[in-house]
């Protein structure tokens, strides 16, 4: 099995950014160097040296854990008396920045904007539980799902059930595939049982989520690499491609993700591959389905999901 994740970090950064906080809100910074997961090619903010950092600022997460592990990994690399900014909505965390901050240590100073909190800190000599937080939101493995996961990776502590009907209708794969917003491997677990697959390359845009993959799949069949599914890695002539295309972007449904899962889908595929698709039943992949590939099959429509085979 090969990955493609963490690059090589640059040098120490003297102020991070993670997400894409509104530069009308915020000042990240042009010297501030990306560390959000979902930005493939950035720094991984778990990978900063303890109190190396002068500044950070943060888009949080709507997420508790998720967003708790990030405060708590940029207050491990900063340096005391540091800047840290957490911004986010109201109703997506916002409220509850203060409360966390406080918990940590931190004295807040909060301001509100654009139906945005503003939380302004300076790092503590000596921060409070942060290793709890780090942990909490840190890669774990769930037995109720038998995975390697982390808070912030889509359904991460939970089967997903479009995944699972489409796992339940898939066929015996054979040849060379890939498997486009992959998460935690499930998928790409059920298509590997066929030793008829002779390769499949896994995508995913969130680091963690192949981070986990490579700790949930052990088959030197998988080549796993941190990347869009809509356009990395190059891919070509394929026998068939598995996917549960992701419809949020951003925290809002998007229509047009999925569909252009559906076009590169298309563009990767021989003549005569297929596409095994499963998606959200108010979803309408029909018409692209129909317009991209020569025959499109409904096979299952369960538990407001439906499952397709798109041939070229």
């Amino acid at each position: 099995m090969s990955s493609e994740t963490h690059p090589v970090p640059p040098a120490v950064p003297a102020a991070v950014v993670y997400g894409t906080p509104s530069p009308e809100l915020v000042e990240a910074g042009a010297d501030a160097v990306q560390t959000s997961p979902l930005v493939p090619g950035s720094t991984a903010l778990e990978d900063l040296a303890p109190q190396s950092l002068e500044r950070a600022v943060i888009a949080a997460p709507p997420g508790t854990l998720e967003r708790r592990y990030v405060e708590a990994l940029a207050l491990r690399a900063l340096k005391p008396g540091g800047e840290l900014v957490v911004l986010a909505p109201k109703d997506r965390g916002g409220a509850r920045m203060k409360g966390e901050l406080t918990g940590f240590g931190c004295e807040v100073e909060e301001t509100g904007r654009r139906h945005q909190r503003i939380c302004r800190v300076l790092r503590p000599a000596v921060p409070e539980g942060l290793d709890a937080a780090i942990t909490a939101g840190g890669p774990q493995r769930l037995d109720r799902i038998e995975l390697w996961t982390q808070p912030g990776v889509f359904s991460w502590d939970r089967p997903d059930p479009g995944t699972e009907l489409l796992i339940r209708n898939l066929p015996v794969l054979a040849g060379a595939g890939a498997d486009l917003g992959c998460g935690l491997g499930q998928i790409a677990r059920a298509v590997l049982a066929s030793p008829a697959v002779t390769e499949l390359t896994l995508v995913d845009i969130d680091r963690r989520a192949i981070d986990a993959a490579k700790r949930n799949l052990t088959d030197p069949r998988a080549r796993l690499v941190w990347g869009d599914g809509r356009g990395t890695p190059e891919l070509s002539g394929l026998d068939f491609v598995v996917m549960n295309p992701p419809f949020h972007e951003a925290g809002v449904e998007s229509r047009g993700l999925g569909i252009a899962f559906i076009t590169r889908a298309a563009a990767i595929l021989r003549k005569g591959g297929v596409l095994w698709l499963v998606a959200n039943r108010h979803l309408p992949y029909e018409e692209s389905l129909t317009r991209l590939f020569s025959r499109v099959t409904p096979v299952r429509d369960a538990g407001g999901f439906k499952v397709y085979e798109a041939r070229r």
